[in-house]
């Protein structure tokens, strides 16, 4: 009989629901979507989660400070500072350019990596996940090496024991920085939407990959709630189809794809 899956809770019930109870230990999940759609919010559910759980949690910023991650987790009720006291968080900041001991320099890969598990070192031994928010701004000036830096961090990575999450940011006025680099070697995709429908903007998610999981094919609206943070609404009553990008972001974003894939 095959040993059953060791699954991590997300910190979103709802979203646990569509994966059997949460993410396989040691995957590699991108979390893709424009931005506002939730994926940071998602990404310091996950990383709250895991200090609730015992994990060795890890936090990678790279659009927002320290700072601005420890004040929105205070938001949902979620105390990022008192974990990273108590030597159970460590948010590494990649944008603010500081001389601390936590904090990048430069949106190099390698320091990336080599920045995390001097973390990981710090924190000790156990198990271990990290939220890389975002991963696509390491190769948003060379979006051809995108697939080669994700196959790089899941290597390394996952020989110290480590459940990645990885956002992958777009938008949709451009092709560029899709998350086609990350989602090729994934071992889940957790996708978000968000669309405007008569003057209100809705945010939906869907699961489109996740292995050794039945997970839910359906589309699923979400909801960010003051105090509380993400939670699943219900099915959304409309197709997927009614949420598709316009043809014209499709086919520029096709087009950036296989340029992208020319230079390899």
């Amino acid at each position: 009989m095959s040993e059953a899956v060791q699954r991590l809770g997300t910190g979103v019930d709802g979203i646990d629901k569509l994966l059997e109870g949460g993410i396989p230990e040691g995957f590699l999940v991108a979390v893709t979507g424009e931005p506002g759609c939730g994926k940071t919010i998602f990404s310091i559910h996950f990383i709250h989660q895991g200090v609730l759980d015992g994990d060795k949690c890890i936090y990678v910023t790279t659009e927002e400070s320290r700072e601005s991650i420890i004040k929105q987790a205070a938001q949902f009720n979620m105390d990022f500072e008192k974990a990273i006291e108590e030597g159970r968080l460590i948010v590494i900041d990649a944008l603010m350019g500081r001389e601390d001991r936590w904090s990048l320099n430069s949106l190099d890969m390698e320091a990336l990596v080599s920045k995390v598990i001097e973390a990981k070192r710090r924190l000790g031994y156990g198990r271990a996940r990290v939220a890389i928010d975002s991963l696509s701004a390491f190769w948003l000036d060379k979006p051809a090496m995108a697939r080669r830096y994700s196959y790089y961090l899941k290597k390394v990575l996952s020989k110290w024991n480590f459940t990645i999450l990885a956002v992958s940011q777009y938008a949709i006025t451009t092709a560029e920085s899709f998350g086609w680099g990350i989602e090729h070697i994934a071992d889940g995709i957790i996708r978000f939407r968000r669309v405007l429908r008569g003057g209100e903007l809705k945010r939906f998610v869907v699961i489109e990959k996740m292995r050794q999981t039945n997970h839910s094919r359906y589309l699923h609206e979400i909801d960010i709630r003051p105090g509380v943070g993400l939670v699943v609404l219900g099915r959304a009553q409309r197709r997927v189809e009614d949420y598709k990008l316009p043809p014209e972001v499709v086919r520029r974003i096709l087009e950036a794809k296989r340029r992208s894939e020319d230079i390899l």
